[in-house]
């Protein structure tokens, strides 16, 4: 696609977003999920694995191999089940992942904004979450993974490409084209390897709080890093200290069994 060009001359970019833990603190598939136990849509045992899941995705990110299991699961519950229903969890979403938002990547969004770039979020998640979120903070618009429905209730199929892996350099084609912007002068900014493509897609990746996999490449390809993030690290840290001090209790016991009488 070639550059779009404004009237004075200047090529025209946008900026795009991913959403769990680059724009916010874990995921927001768990606020999702926490949101549809309280309407009885989903069992206690469910929503401890997911919370458990997403303790997990704070730590080290997500994998393909989870990530299509999520998918797949996902795509089971949701056969037969009402739109409306879904819909009606949007107020329980927005107030688990509000108070998560980080206050740097909102800044830089908004910073975009004011520089005349339009600013997208580019995530897994489904287009009522992406939308949602776009119109209360203000951006430019969202993609999302469309699920397909029919007589008001999910098929449990998508509709459309998965916007995860290459499905989202996909997506943000799409929306550029929609908006005249080119992909070469925008910016990106993902936490996880699995955004590496969509990092690619631009001519400004910024990797943030990424993780090992990612930080590897962004330091190879030259990329902008940011890290703000403690949490991770505070609990990665708090898990090394439990893990050295059960090995310390284990040699004293067996230290104690071999001293002499």
């Amino acid at each position: 696609m070639s550059a779009a060009v404004s009237g004075d001359g200047s090529v025209q970019s946008g900026a795009f977003f991913d959403l769990d833990r680059t724009l916010m603190a874990g995921s927001s598939g768990f606020h999702w999920a926490r949101a549809a136990y309280r309407a009885g849509l989903l069992s206690r045992r469910q929503i401890a694995a997911d919370a458990w899941a997403n303790v997990q995705f704070r730590l080290r990110g997500s994998t393909d191999a989870e990530t299509g299991e999520v998918v797949q699961r996902l795509g089971l519950w949701l056969v037969g089940r009402r739109v409306k229903d879904l819909d009606r969890l949007a107020p329980g979403v927005l107030a688990g992942v509000l108070p998560r938002l980080y206050p740097t990547m909102l800044q830089i969004a908004y910073d975009h904004q004011d520089s005349g770039r339009p600013v997208f979020i580019c995530t897994a998640a489904s287009p009522g979450t992406a939308d949602m979120l776009a119109h209360v903070l203000g951006f430019d618009g969202a993609a999302g993974t469309a699920l397909q429905t029919r007589d008001g209730v999910y098929t449990g199929r998508l509709d459309g490409p998965f916007c995860y892996g290459e499905g989202k350099p996909l997506r943000m084609r799409e929306l550029a084209a929609r908006q005249r912007l080119s992909l070469a002068a925008s910016y990106a900014y993902s936490d996880s390897a699995s955004d590496i493509p969509m990092l690619r897609a631009v001519g400004h990746p910024v990797a943030v709080n990424p993780d090992a996999q990612l930080a590897r490449v962004a330091a190879q390809e030259g990329w902008q890093v940011l890290r703000f993030e403690t949490l991770g690290r505070r609990l990665k840290i708090g898990g090394a200290i439990l893990a050295a001090a059960a090995a310390g209790q284990v040699g004293r016991q067996v230290a104690g069994r071999r001293a002499p009488a």
